[in-house]
């Protein structure tokens, strides 16, 4: 869900969030007004007080929301049906002020999936930033791990943050340089 206006929203309990762009965890007290300026991914960008913050999908039961389904994988399911839901997931995490994904805006460099003896999985992903001095970055690797492990098979997904190649606009696809207007 994206939204493209702001939605009010009053937080009914205390919520952790993080302070965009610096990156800073928060908790935003019980009875907050605020708006919601964009709704992806399972998570949400709220304006409250003249800051913008960050509200994890698991958390959006404070501002009223439902939290994301958990994901499922049919029993048996082969790499090739855990590399789709991988990259589904990808494409979930969002910058909280871009309303592109990750795999959209050319973030993700690459994605190497591994079974492990056990016959769970492992993921590595190799992804940069928009800016090398994002304040987000450690909050976009961990939504990425996180968002990861929750893949049913998945142990461990190990996210490393690179700059070489340096990102640049022709690394996002069409439609996201439609969309930001950066063709």
């Amino acid at each position: 869900m994206y939204s493209r206006h702001s939605e009010p929203v009053r937080f009914e309990r205390d919520c952790p969030a993080v302070l965009v762009p610096q990156g800073e965890s928060v908790t935003l007290p019980a009875g907050s007004v605020g708006y919601i300026t964009q709704a992806l991914g399972g998570s949400f960008t709220v304006f409250v007080e003249g800051n913008l913050f960050r509200i994890a999908g698991r958390d959006a039961d404070a501002i009223g929301k439902e939290p994301p389904a958990p994901l499922e994988l049919p029993e048996g399911a082969d790499d090739e049906a855990v590399e789709k839901l991988v990259w589904q997931q990808l494409r979930t995490c969002f910058d909280p002020e871009i309303p592109i994904n990750i795999v959209e805006l050319g973030l993700v460099y690459e994605v190497a999936l591994r079974r492990r003896e056990d016959g769970q999985r492992e993921v590595a992903v190799r992804m940069t930033l928009t800016a090398p001095g994002c304040g987000m970055g450690e909050v976009l690797v961990d939504d990425v791990r996180s968002k990861l492990e929750l893949i049913p098979t998945v142990a461990e997904a190990d996210v490393e943050l690179v700059f070489d190649p340096p990102w640049n606009r022709n690394m996002m696809s069409e439609a996201a340089r439609l969309e930001t207007g950066m063709l």
